[in-house]
């Protein structure tokens, strides 16, 4: 029993962000994004400037997701799709892993070079490209 108290110690953050994460999701299974009026902010670059910014689409993406919509979820944000969902799975994995082992290792710094590169890339093409 000391053994199972002390993994869900460790384990007390990854399982708190899935917590959220399950709670965000079930928001997402009953309030539609894609209509007029939701309970859902509304992105604040897009508001504030009109453009769409890399991550703009990501709410509607996952409510697509959720509802078994693939084509409609890449129509929404293509790149997060292809490439931030993966990511996100890997560095949660990496973390779950490093909590539950006591490791303490960092992230390759190309990793956040590249995300930063591809987001500013992504943005600036949809936004000419009108997607």
């Amino acid at each position: 029993m000391k053994t199972l108290s002390r993994a869900v110690t460790r384990l007390r953050a990854p399982l708190g962000v899935l917590a959220l994460g399950g709670a965000g999701a079930v928001l997402l299974m009953f309030v539609d994004p894609t209509k007029p009026g939701n309970l859902l902010p509304k992105c604040p670059f897009n508001w504030l400037t009109g453009l769409n910014c890399p991550a703009c689409g990501a709410t509607r993406m996952v409510h697509a997701l959720l509802h078994g919509d693939v084509v409609g979820a890449f129509h929404y944000n293509a790149v997060l799709l292809a490439l931030g969902v993966p990511l996100g799975l890997w560095l949660f994995s990496r973390w779950t892993r490093d909590k539950w082992t006591g490791e303490r290792r960092t992230v390759p710094k190309q990793v956040g070079v590249t995300v930063i590169v591809i987001a500013a890339i992504w943005g600036v093409a949809r936004n000419l490209a009108g997607i």
